[in-house]
């Protein structure tokens, strides 16, 4: 039974149809936001940087959202492998007494933070010898720009009704942030369909700005004034990047490679209840999406993904839902095992599908 489906799109699809998948054909890596979903990818995430990656020369980039951008700054620490197991145990084995406050799951992801990243952390991640780190995030404005319940849910509220209208009235509350790698500058750093705030990363801000990337409204409290960029409260940058639909690549040079976790890609976090909501299609050309498949899905306890709910659902009963997110990591392995027998036999070429069919479907 297959674990995966392969989408590309247009010219993804017509360069892998003739010529496969070589590590060297990959530009761009993208991580969606999407909290404990993330757990199925982790041994995706041990083969590909581990092992596909390892020797390449090009520049890496790696752009990502809340968990997307913690995936990939694990990924980018000198002994990887070590890096994303305390990331996984530590965040598998969060745990909560009473129903947390914003104040409370900050310090649990603060503690989570600071053991993935170990001592050296910063200072590897911006020596890496080719991947380079992007962290997408958003500055707060008016309303959102404080964490006081009174005015933040009101302002969110507003947020949410001007957003089933369009996208552009996020652009009253929040503000993008890139936290980016000065060495290389990506081929997304023009990007401008919403007033955006370029921010190079350093050993003083990268923390702060990965906890910014993961710090959803109401759930967490935000980020205040990062050193770098400009005055404010930072908060989780699938406000606006959920799944990233962005400008990938400013030219057709490369292949963007998004393992996903779902067969949707929805642009911001608001747009989760806004099913005509779809990405531009034109950010995907060059995109390589993997998603886990039905038969995957089937076979994992509950007949899905791990996913924040688990913390309700399970609530005073930690061991079972621990046991339940370890089994989804295991089951995982079948993802990272059939995408390398893909790209190393050559049959990527037959398994991959226009993207387009997954937008219809």
């Amino acid at each position: 039974m297959k674990s995966i489906n392969l989408w590309a799109g247009k010219n993804a699809y017509a360069k892998i149809k003739v010529a496969g998948l070589t590590p060297d054909d990959v530009k761009v890596v993208a991580g969606a936001a999407g909290g404990p979903k993330w757990l199925i990818l982790s041994n995706l995430d041990r083969a590909l940087f581990g092992n596909w990656f390892c020797g390449r020369k090009n520049p890496l980039f790696l752009v990502g959202s809340s968990i997307g951008a913690w995936r990939f700054a694990a990924a980018s620490q000198n002994d990887f492998l070590a890096a994303i197991d305390r990331f996984q145990q530590a965040y598998i084995h969060q745990t909560y007494d009473t129903k947390p406050t914003p104040a409370d799951v900050s310090r649990e992801s603060q503690k989570i933070l600071n053991r993935m990243m170990a001592v050296d952390g910063e200072t590897a991640v911006l020596s890496h010898p080719y991947l380079r780190l992007n962290i997408m995030s958003v500055r707060s404005k008016g309303l959102i720009g404080q964490d006081k319940k009174s005015t933040l849910l009101p302002g969110l509220l507003l947020t949410a009704l001007g957003n089933t209208v369009s996208r552009r009235f996020l652009k009253i509350f929040f503000e993008r942030a890139l936290f980016h790698d000065t060495r290389d500058l990506p081929p997304f750093y023009r990007m401008n369909e919403f007033p955006i705030h370029r921010v190079g990363l350093s050993v003083k801000n990268l923390k702060p700005a990965l906890m910014a990337s993961g710090s959803i409204p109401l759930v967490m409290s935000g980020v205040q004034d990062i050193a770098g960029a400009p005055a404010g409260v930072y908060r989780d940058g699938g406000v606006i990047d959920y799944h990233l639909d962005i400008p990938f690549l400013n030219d057709n040079s490369g292949i963007v490679l998004y393992p996903h976790f779902t067969d949707r890609i929805i642009p911001g976090w608001l747009d989760k209840q806004i099913p005509w909501r779809r990405p531009n299609m034109a950010h995907m050309d060059n995109v390589l999406l993997l998603t886990p498949s039905r038969e995957f899905l089937d076979r994992l306890p509950h007949g899905k993904i791990p996913d924040r709910n688990d913390f309700y659902k399970f609530n005073g009963q930690d061991a079972q839902r621990i046991a339940y997110w370890n089994t989804a990591v295991d089951q995982g392995a079948n993802i990272a095992d059939e995408f390398m027998e893909c790209v190393e036999s050559g049959r990527i070429r037959d398994r991959i599908r226009p993207i387009e069919e997954m937008m219809a479907s």
